[in-house]
């Protein structure tokens, strides 16, 4: 039987390929989900003038304004000898609150201190001569940012306004050494009920954003079956920025991120070199890293490789086709053809020559055999 050495090679390639993404995902598997720290915010505390101030390990606001109440913000009212009056009130989508004899009341976009002023003056004469009344937040619902992934502190802020994406990595601590390149904004939009039943009937829908209406669709059947009304409901629009480019001073795309959006910096990608190359692995992917510097990075190749059948394996990310990319190597290297962008998990496998492997191994016997007939000495 003929042995097929191009068909070797190929077999011996994809077992390769295999034994680098599992030991690859190995770290993956073995870690831990890091849930999001809630803070426990604690009365606010007086700062310098220009510096901010931060309310328990992660309340952030500005020094020169007071925080203004906003829907489903949770306040506690403390009123001194009325304890029947005193309790928990979390603010309606209206904007108010059902405060006791009083009946209902407006505080959204009111401070603390002006809301137990306000409740001062309506129980002052009518139901108390001299009242005491102390309003603190006990849940800032309104103002959670959510950012997750390679910054130093993930994990949940409050923050008064809307912090920019840069300063929101800022408060989270900045970035780790191996973030990636693109940050993912996953943000809470309306569901739109005909597309919504465009998706249950399995009819195509258009959108210019990115969703997950097809998930949210059947999970929305799961739980609340198929006569649900499901106006009023929540889709999500998934929003992406380019890092690289906002730190090196492209600020379009420092977007301004809002209440309750999840910010997720996913690690930095990566790429392979294998085969007959002198430092074989796995490296980071750097924005525009291109054939030639990935061989570079991987110190060059051997004498004995065949630069010319060179392969890059890349896998389709949604449908998970692997693809093989027939690349001249040598002629890329040497300027003679266009360079390649490299993409994300790519494997570039620069195999083995078998007549350069022989040559090698001849002219290295025959340098041997030529410097142990000439004398020393002469």
């Amino acid at each position: 039987m003929k042995f097929n050495m191009h068909r070797y090679e190929r077999v011996t390639s994809v077992m390769l390929i295999a034994m680098m993404v599992l030991v690859s995902a190995l770290p993956v598997f073995g870690q831990q989900p890091q849930s999001p720290r809630v803070s426990s915010p604690s009365p606010r505390q007086d700062t310098e003038p220009g510096k901010s101030a931060r309310l328990g390990p992660d309340v952030i606001m500005s020094a020169d304004e007071d925080y203004r109440l906003s829907v489903s913000d949770v306040i506690e009212v403390i009123i001194e000898d009325a304890p029947e009056l005193s309790g928990n009130y979390r603010i309606n989508k209206s904007g108010n609150i059902p405060m006791k004899y009083l009946g209902t009341m407006k505080v959204v976009d009111m401070t603390s201190e002006g809301v137990a002023n306000q409740i001062t003056e309506g129980l002052r004469g009518r139901y108390l001569k001299d009242p005491k009344v102390y309003v603190t937040v006990k849940q800032y619902n309104s103002r959670n940012f959510f950012i997750q992934g390679s910054v130093r502190s993930p994990g949940v802020y409050v923050i008064e306004g809307r912090p920019s994406l840069f300063k929101l990595i800022s408060i989270a601590g900045g970035l780790t050494e191996n973030h990636g390149s693109t940050a993912y904004i996953i943000r809470e939009s309306k569901v739109d009920v005909e597309k919504l039943e465009k998706i249950r009937a399995g009819q195509p829908v258009e959108s210019d954003k990115k969703t997950i209406s097809s998930d949210l669709a059947r999970a929305v059947e799961e739980v609340k079956g198929d006569n649900t009304v499901v106006e009023g409901e929540t889709d999500y629009e998934l929003i992406t920025a380019h890092i690289s480019g906002l730190f090196r001073g492209r600020f379009e795309q420092n977007l301004i991120i809002q209440p309750n959006d999840l910010v997720y910096v996913p690690p930095s990608d990566v790429f392979f070199v294998a085969g007959e190359v002198r430092a074989p692995g796995q490296f980071p992917l750097r924005d525009g890293t291109t054939l030639r510097q990935a061989i570079s990075l991987a110190q060059g190749t051997y004498f004995k490789s065949d630069t010319k059948r060179g392969i890059i394996f890349r896998q389709d990310p949604l449908s998970g086709k692997l693809t093989e990319i027939a690349v001249d190597i040598g002629l890329v290297m040497s300027g003679k053809r266009e360079d390649l962008l490299i993409m994300p998990n790519d494997v570039i496998m620069v195999p083995n020559s078998a007549v350069k492997s022989v040559s090698g191994a001849l002219l290295t016997a025959l340098g041997t055999g030529l410097a142990w007939r000439i004398p020393i000495g002469r």
